[in-house]
């Protein structure tokens, strides 16, 4: 099992007399390995979306060694189907944020075949549980995802974790980049 930093603080810190110094000590321990989906790339240069601002933190995080990100040939891919500018500024935040991709992984379409068969994910959205898969495949210890319909979803995490399990995978952490940004500083 991973433990994100909070939980390790919660757990470890006992009595919240710790300096500062000794917090950040504990945050640093390990950093969180973050695998991006196609909507955070949209969503960073949407500025009328909600998310927008905590979408362009998350990137901003990364390049600070908070978070290491990770992305996949899957969401280069989705990507190219972006008009050709927005496209371009899009897949340029792979190189500026020092991004990871992942290669396509036939083991990874065998696992998101498994959430489509097990109804967890449509079989018209794959692509979806291919992220999830590869996530899980690349041992990242979340995805963040604005897709609220397929992959950021009660059932999805739930369900997909269980699978992962029965696989011999462990579960993957998805959430919103909302949940994940320290928004208070």
């Amino acid at each position: 099992m991973v433990f994100t930093a909070p939980y390790f603080i919660n757990k470890q810190a006992g009595s919240n007399h710790h300096t500062k110094d000794r917090l950040q000590e504990l945050i640093n321990i390990r950093t969180l390995k973050v695998y991006l989906e196609t909507t955070m790339f949209n969503y960073y240069f949407d500025s009328e979306r909600d998310a927008h601002a905590d979408t362009v933190k998350l990137f901003e995080e990364i390049k600070a060694g908070i978070f290491q990100g990770f992305t996949s040939m899957y969401v280069l891919r989705e990507l190219g189907d972006a008009p050709e500018d927005k496209r371009r500024k899009m897949l340029s935040l792979i190189d500026e944020y020092g991004i990871t991709t992942f290669d396509e992984s036939p083991e990874a379409v065998r696992l998101a075949e498994a959430y489509v068969s097990e109804k967890v994910i449509p079989s018209k959205y794959l692509t979806d549980g291919i992220h999830i898969a590869v996530a899980t495949i690349h041992e990242m210890d979340m995805i963040v995802s604005l897709n609220f319909k397929h992959i950021v979803r009660k059932k999805t995490i739930d369900l997909t974790g269980l699978i992962n399990v029965s696989r011999g995978y462990r579960k993957v952490e998805i959430h919103s980049p909302m949940e994940v940004v320290d928004s208070e500083y």
